[in-house]
């Protein structure tokens, strides 16, 4: 299947020091390819992988489900670990999601956490009703572009598959229910308005993490897609200080 231009993967060759970042549900790598470039230009490893289904068709996608997304960010943060001292996780949307299920399950392989407008729960009828709708349409109108710079936009799909969409819950719920196994620190951006990912999402980490583990800052300018909007510069430069403040080099 061709992947979009401009939807294809990235990776960085840095220092000893790794970084895997996860782009959202219908989304692309095109979403955080210009953080990615930040990070790697510090110097840093950088992997961005593309989700399996996404940035080709939505019908393509209509063919995948969670573990199947889970498992291609596994199978990167593998690839970086085999390179690299110490990896940090970050993630927008879903793909906040999936780093927190990746902490998760490999615990001190993985130093920090760094999520964008994290999606941790169902806030519309979309994914409520997801599972009985994929028995009568394919697709609903899709939630790409929620930004607030104009002329800016995100590669991703008009169309959200509904097969695709009935499998989230499964991922919200297991990532949920294990979140007393995420030791590491977690630095969250959260916007001021978001029309994807409403408040529920991080009050569900504020009541699971200690407060000196969680830190949540504001993205007062930006939408959904923080991480092409006009907050984007503080979000980049907060996750490298972060990731400098907790890494292994950075305390020598």
């Amino acid at each position: 299947m061709p992947v979009l231009p401009g939807a294809e993967a990235f990776h960085h060759d840095g220092d000893r020091t790794g970084v895997l970042l996860c782009h959202g549900f219908t989304g692309s790598p095109q979403s955080l390819r210009p953080w990615a470039e930040f990070l790697a230009d510090a110097g840093l490893a950088v992997s961005l992988p593309r989700l399996p289904g996404h940035g080709t068709t939505w019908q393509d996608m209509a063919t995948t489900r969670w573990e199947d997304w889970y498992a291609e960010a596994d199978r990167a943060l593998g690839e970086l670990r085999a390179n690299a001292d110490e990896i940090f996780v970050m993630g927008l949307s879903m793909g906040a999601c999936l780093a927190l299920r990746l902490a998760e399950l490999h615990g001190p392989a993985v130093g920090g956490l760094v999520l964008v407008n994290p999606s941790l729960t169902a806030e519309t009828k979309l994914f409520l009703l997801a599972p009985v709708m994929k028995l009568v349409v394919p697709s609903l109108k899709g939630i790409a572009s929620d930004i607030k710079k104009p002329g800016v936009t995100e590669l991703a799909y008009d169309r959200v598959p509904v097969k695709a969409a009935a499998t989230l819950p499964g991922l919200w719920k297991v990532t949920t229910k294990h979140l007393d196994q995420v030791s590491q620190p977690v630095l969250v951006f959260q916007s001021t308005v978001d029309h994807v990912c409403g408040k529920a999402n991080v009050e569900i980490l504020r009541r699971a993490l200690p407060h000196n583990q969680l830190e949540v800052r504001k993205c007062p300018d930006s939408y959904h897609v923080a991480t092409l909007d006009n907050d984007a510069d503080a979000i980049f430069t907060g996750s490298l200080d972060f990731v400098r403040s907790h890494s292994h080099a950075g305390k020598e």
